[in-house]
């Protein structure tokens, strides 16, 4: 369905389920379609495309715009006080509702922590120089992805999206998000680090972090410290944040569906 009366349309799958509604919210790139077969064992699982995503409106990239939004599709399919699910920049809204919203039951963050661009901080054990040569290359990678995304993308390159990712125009196929909103979203403070707005939650809230490295990405020394800095600083949360592990990369909701819902479903509310 399309919620329209809204500053943009917001396009949102409703799974049904008589249980506590669920929120469910995508990552950078991606649609509403990752969580199909996402098996919240009966709860009412409801899915969005996110601005710019999927077949949702374009809007200027602005976190409390996102964030008003989600608040549209809550009211629209009278969904009360929902637990949000997120995956990456879906995790990363997922916490900032939880700080909008105190009456939340529960967050669950999927790996959207921080930017793997980061200071060099972030990197703990690493080798100064070595760290600053992954650092350019993985700087360039993005670069290349988001320079790509602004043209029509050739048919050998089609396959790489989901289908609700691309749109017809002038006789092309380009994909969304469009370059505008992935360095808006990229260069952002809140997609920065979202750890230190995760102290602040006072909600229960999950965290579920990979032990792999993204495929496709340079510097595997690079994502091992980066995974050393992650765990260093979510040391020490309090006793209502949860942090689990699993066996996958950043990719997890599409490589270990079962086990992450299997995460999520202990987690949240009956």
């Amino acid at each position: 369905m399309t919620i329209t009366d809204h500053e943009i349309p917001l396009a949102v799958r409703d799974h049904g389920g008589d249980g506590r509604p669920v929120l469910l919210l995508h990552g950078l790139g991606g649609t509403l379609d990752a969580w199909d077969g996402f098996d919240l064992g009966g709860r009412r699982a409801v899915a969005m495309d996110l601005r710019g995503h999927g077949r949702s409106g374009d809007g200027p990239w602005a976190w409390e715009r996102v964030l008003d939004d989600v608040e549209a599709v809550v009211r629209s399919l009278d969904l009360g006080e929902p637990a949000i699910v997120g995956h990456s920049l879906g995790g990363m809204l997922a916490v900032q509702w939880a700080l909008r919203r105190p009456g939340c039951p529960g967050v669950v963050n999927l790996d959207g922590l921080r930017s793997a661009e980061n200071d060099p901080g972030a990197y703990p054990g690493m080798d100064p120089a070595a760290r600053d040569e992954e650092l350019a290359k993985l700087k360039a990678v993005f670069d290349a992805q988001a320079a790509a995304m602004g043209g029509p993308l050739p048919a050998e390159a089609r396959a790489m999206f989901p289908a609700r990712a691309l749109v017809e125009r002038d006789g092309e196929t380009y994909a969304r998000p469009g370059p505008e909103l992935l360095t808006a979203v990229r260069y952002a403070p809140e997609f920065r680090d979202t750890i230190p707005l995760l102290r602040r939650v006072a909600c229960p809230a999950l965290v579920v972090i990979p032990t792999q490295d993204p495929p496709g990405m340079p510097g595997g020394e690079l994502m091992a410290a980066f995974r050393r800095g992650v765990r260093r600083d979510l040391a020490g949360l309090p006793p209502h944040i949860r942090v689990e592990e699993v066996d996958a990369s950043h990719n997890m909701v599409a490589e270990r569906p079962d086990a992450v819902a299997a995460l999520v479903r202990d987690f949240l509310p009956a």
